[in-house]
């Protein structure tokens, strides 16, 4: 019996289409982090009560609670269902991957109640428990209906395969992450990585006394107005045009790439105006958009353009220079005086648990980024 080429070339479609989703069990592993930071923020004042860690689930309902904290608490773990039935796609799927999922979320907030038993700043309930179980199921249900469109003939899915290298999935990921590492307020324009003043407050605790890591390798220079916002100027620089050329290492020759480096910078800027607006006051949306931050900017699309026509080697290598110079240059600059008279206005209030997850993804990014462009089998290569 001969066979026919084009019948071949059609079945095997369906069978290139089934394959695991790299992408998907990344943001899966991600967003787990970000819930169990979330959850046990901040780390400190561990002791124990004397009761057993599952005596929350057998107490009487919360007499205190908030339609905005089920609302939140719901929401939270929609996106862990969804996550995790495409993480199980195209292996377990429909019943078989809502099961599973719905357990993973039992277990998953049931030891994050559990734990949170150990914390005083911290109150274990069950209703808390609850709503993030329905939240896990609900997720786990629109996973279920929207994997075969999302993960096997989306046109998103198309689009990823003509526009990214083979080997970007988790470098998607990533860059897909930075917008969302904008949220917690920094010293400077996407100023992430800022981990100096973490350690001297360790330090601090540790020795019993005063720590200031960043003054120590100043010499306790301080700035003025303007070396302040060249300081800004120079770090806004260097992430501007060290993300977005490293988005363009992953991108193929055919992709629109001018468009894609515009939105992700776009939506960076949009997330921080949000956040800012929303931890502050609206009046105070744009209070970043300083002259260092404008000038940065627009430095670091001037140095874009100029990059951009380097080999794709040659770009991920400039990238990787251009992220550690920002991440030395933001540990090194002082705090900004007007940046922590603005932060006396800032009422954390219920955003205080999302604000240890914000802060969490901001500290850790430029680690990430670094790790992506530098691991050997994650150097990509357009084809």
């Amino acid at each position: 019996m001969v066979s026919d080429p084009a019948s071949e070339k059609i079945n095997a479609a369906p069978a290139a289409a089934l394959q695991a989703s790299a992408f998907s069990r990344g943001a899966l592993l991600a967003y787990l982090l970000l819930i169990i930071y979330a959850s046990l923020y901040p780390f400190t004042g561990w002791q124990s009560m004397g009761l057993p860690l599952q005596t929350y689930l057998f107490a009487g309902m919360p007499r205190y609670w908030t339609g905005f904290d089920v609302v939140t608490n719901i929401l939270g773990y929609i996106p862990l269902g969804i996550l995790t039935v495409f993480a199980l796609h195209p292996k377990i799927r429909r019943t078989g991957a809502i099961v599973l999922t719905l357990l993973l979320g039992v277990v998953l907030s049931g030891a994050m109640e559990a734990t949170q038993t150990l914390l005083p700043n911290r109150v274990a309930s069950n209703l808390d428990f609850i709503t993030n179980s329905m939240g896990t199921l609900i997720g786990a249900v629109i996973g279920s209906i929207s994997s075969h469109l999302v993960l096997e003939r989306s046109r998103l899915r198309h689009l990823r395969h003509q526009w990214l290298t083979a080997q970007a999935s988790r470098g998607l990921i990533i860059f897909a992450l930075w917008p969302m590492a904008q949220i917690y307020p920094q010293s400077y324009l996407f100023g992430n990585g800022q981990i100096l003043p973490i350690l001297s407050d360790w330090l601090s605790i540790l020795l019993e006394t005063p720590v200031d890591l960043g003054s120590l390798l100043r010499n306790g220079v301080q700035l003025s107005v303007e070396q302040y916002w060249l300081a800004e100027a120079i770090i806004t620089a260097l992430n501007v045009s060290g993300v977005l050329l490293a988005l363009l290492c992953m991108l193929r020759e055919k992709a629109p790439r001018a468009i894609l480096v515009l939105v992700l910078l776009s939506a960076a800027l949009a997330v921080k105006t949000l956040a800012t607006a929303l931890l502050f006051t609206p009046a105070n949306a744009f209070a970043w958009l300083t002259p260092g931050a404008q000038g940065g900017v627009l430095l670091g699309l001037c140095l874009l353009s100029g990059l951009a026509f380097l080999p794709s080697s040659a770009q991920r290598r400039t990238a990787i220079g251009l992220l550690i110079l920002a991440f030395i240059a933001v540990n090194l600059a002082p705090a900004n005086p007007y940046f922590i008279a603005t932060l006396e206005t800032w009422m954390q209030g219920k955003f205080l648990n999302f604000n240890g997850a914000a802060q969490f993804l901001s500290l850790l990014w430029p680690v990430a980024a670094l790790w992506f462009l530098l691991h050997a089998t994650h150097r990509v290569k357009r084809t």
